[in-house]
C-alpha cells in the first residue's frame, strides 16, 4: 500500500472515531442533562472534547443512534417504564383532544423518550384559538410559545405550540392548519418528513407492547420454575 494511501486511510479512522466519540458525548449530555436540540448537544459535545474539525462532527441520526445505546446500556432499568408511561399519557390526551386530530412525534413515538421528554403531539385546526378556548374550557392552565419549523428544505413555518402538564408530565401541543395534515414537516434527525402516529396507531403499539411483555413473564416463569 502506497504511504499516501495508508495515511488517507489512517486519517479517516481518526475522524471516524472522533465522530463516535462526540456522538457518544453529547448523547450522554441530552440524557443526563435533558438537552433536546441535536445541534446544541452536538457543539457542547465537541467543546468538552476539545474538537475542532467540522469534519468529524456527527450527524443527528448518529447521536440518535448513540442515544438509543446509551440509554439500553446505562437506562435499562428505568426507560423503558418511562417510556410507556408516555405513550399512555399521549393516548389520553390525543381521546381529549380528538376533534383536533392529534398526531403523536418525537421522542416518544421514535422510543427515546426518558425522564425529560414532553409528549410531543401536533394537533390541527385552521383557527389555532380554537384550541386554546377548548382547553380553557376544560380548566386546563397552559402557556404559550412559538415555534419555526421546517416544511421543506427552503421554507420554515412559525407556528403555536401550548405547554402544560398532567399528572406531572409535560405536554407540548403544536397546532398547525389541516392542511398540514397532508405534508410532515422535516424531521430535525434526517431532513425527512416527520414520522406522526394516530391515536389508532399508538393504541396498537401499547396493545403490542403488552403482549411482548406479557411473552417475556411467561418466559421468565418458566426458567425459575
Amino acid at each position: 500500500m502506497a504511504r499516501g494511501e495508508h495515511h488517507r486511510i489512517h486519517a479517516h479512522d481518526r475522524v471516524q472515531r472522533t465522530r463516535l466519540r462526540v456522538a457518544q458525548e453529547a448523547a450522554r449530555l441530552m440524557s443526563e442533562h435533558g438537552i433536546r436540540d441535536f445541534h446544541r448537544a452536538k457543539r457542547k459535545a465537541a467543546e468538552r472534547l476539545g474538537v475542532l474539525d467540522e469534519q468529524a462532527l456527527p450527524r443527528n441520526h448518529e447521536i440518535e443512534q448513540a442515544l438509543r445505546e446509551h440509554q439500553r446500556l446505562f437506562q435499562a432499568d428505568s426507560q423503558p417504564h418511562l417510556l410507556r408511561e408516555r405513550r399512555e399519557a399521549a393516548v389520553e390526551a390525543m381521546r381529549f383532544l380528538q376533534r383536533f386530530e392529534p398526531r403523536l412525534v418525537g421522542a416518544v413515538l421514535e422510543g427515546t423518550a426518558d425522564t425529560h421528554s414532553a409528549v410531543c403531539l401536533h394537533v390541527f385546526s385552521d383557527d389555532p384559538e380554537a384550541v386554546g378556548i377548548y382547553l380553557r374550557e376544560h380548566g386546563v392552565p397552559f402557556e404559550t410559545q412559538t415555534r419555526r419549523l421546517r416544511m421543506t428544505r427552503d421554507e420554515q413555518v412559525e407556528y403555536p405550540v401550548m405547554l402544560f402538564a398532567a399528572d406531572n408530565l409535560p405536554f407540548d401541543i403544536t397546532v398547525l392548519p389541516h392542511n398540514a395534515l397532508r405534508q410532515a414537516p422535516l424531521d430535525r434527525v434526517d431532513e425527512k418528513p416527520m414520522r406522526r402516529a394516530s391515536l389508532a396507531s399508538v393504541e396498537i403499539m401499547l396493545a403490542e407492547e403488552g403482549a411482548e411483555d406479557d411473552e417475556f413473564e411467561r418466559k421468565l416463569a418458566a426458567v425459575i420454575k
